[in-house]
């Protein structure tokens, strides 16, 4: 077996083992964004300020996921592109 071909199926496989990994971290921070929205519109003693926090939390995780995203594919394309 040609050696960049082995290359290519061990950069398919851990591009396909990130991205599983991925989707169940993001149905994981979608299930504690829904959990938290609950808690939120049910917790009578938060003040506003708490609540808006919380929801700048869980906007800051949602766009550092997507950043982090796009990171690592553009790091796959190129190393795609190199082999």
């Amino acid at each position: 077996m040609d050696q960049k071909q082995v290359l290519k199926q061990m950069i398919d496989f851990n591009k396909a083992a990130y991205n599983n990994t991925f989707n169940a971290f993001v149905m994981l921070q979608d299930q504690a964004e829904s959990l938290s929205n609950t808690l939120l519109t049910q917790a009578t003693w938060l003040p506003q300020e708490g609540k808006k926090a919380i929801e700048e939390l869980v906007k800051n995780c949602k766009t550092g996921r997507e950043t982090f995203k796009k990171s690592v594919d553009e790091s796959f394309k190129k190393v795609e592109e190199f082999f």
